[in-house]
């Protein structure tokens, strides 16, 4: 079966955050970068990638065992604006998720 990415892309997952959670691709662009970390949140069981891929100075403590942890349900990604000049980018975003009461958060 072909799945969608959770991304909200509209790209199938092995085209898009796929190739970089279960392949080992890394990501180009901001927006890519984004994604991919919002889909390793929003399935779980993705903490190497996501410590893979946070800022060393400000990793602190954090393990991929705690990274790996759904604490709440991921339901949207809205991407408002991108930059990119150099190596360096930014991404403008909304994340909704669904707390433990049921309540929707962004």
């Amino acid at each position: 079966m072909k799945e969608l990415c959770v991304c909200g892309s509209n790209k199938l997952y092995k085209r898009c955050c796929g190739r970089f959670l279960d392949n080992g691709e890394l990501a180009k662009t901001p927006e890519q970068l984004m994604r991919s970390r919002y889909s390793a949140y929003a399935l779980g069981n993705h903490g190497d990638y996501l410590l893979r891929t946070w800022f060393p100075a400000t990793a602190g403590t954090l393990t991929a065992a705690a990274l790996s942890e759904r604490g709440q349900q991921w339901t949207r990604l809205e991407i408002l604006a991108r930059a990119q000049q150099g190596d360096k980018g930014w991404v403008e975003f909304n994340a909704w998720y669904r707390a433990a009461d049921g309540s929707e958060q962004v």
